[in-house]
């Protein structure tokens, strides 16, 4: 369901997909290209929501910031795992965050990084561009390999090759 909150439509241009089952709410803009899947929540009645180009949110996860304090800002071709929640955080370009991993208020992930399933990134807390982090709390685990970089980049060609399969889907139903 796309609806608006206090009369701010979200804004979802047509290359995306958006699941039905899908709630998106209030202050949200997507770019081109991004996908987001089954049951996920993207609540932007308390700060804005902005998901960048080639992005995926996918299914079960959630994303809400902090009333006046903070947005949820997520840069171009970041992948979110099964069941993510992102409160009032900054993911920059190109990030894997792993399944139910909770990314809290003020953090700020860093380009080119990867989250581990079932993270925990505390408030507040800076990953820097580059770096693999796991547990709960979330700890600095290593600087990743050139080609652990580029490995991100394979899950977002896999959504964005999904989401034209549902939308040619979704086309053919009508």
């Amino acid at each position: 369901m796309i609806r608006p909150y206090k009369g701010v439509m979200p804004v979802i241009p047509s290359t995306c997909y958006v699941d039905v089952s899908a709630q998106i709410i209030g202050d949200v803009v997507l770019g081109e290209h991004a996908s987001i899947w089954m049951n996920t929540v993207l609540r932007g009645d308390v700060h804005q929501i902005r998901v960048g180009k080639n992005t995926n949110i996918q299914d079960n996860s959630v994303l809400h910031g902090m009333l006046g304090k903070w947005p949820v800002l997520l840069g171009d071709d970041v992948s979110v795992g099964h069941m993510v929640t992102l409160h009032g955080c900054v993911i920059e370009d190109r990030c894997l965050i792993g399944m139910g991993a909770i990314i809290l208020n003020g953090a700020r992930i860093g380009h080119d990084s990867i989250i581990g399933a079932g993270t925990l990134i505390p408030e507040g807390t800076v990953v820097e561009p580059g770096s693999l982090w796991l547990g709960a709390p979330g700890k600095f685990r290593r600087y990743l390999s050139d080609e652990q970089k580029a490995s991100i980049l394979t899950y977002r060609t896999n959504y964005l090759g999904y989401k034209e399969q549902y939308l040619r889907e979704l086309a053919s139903e009508q």
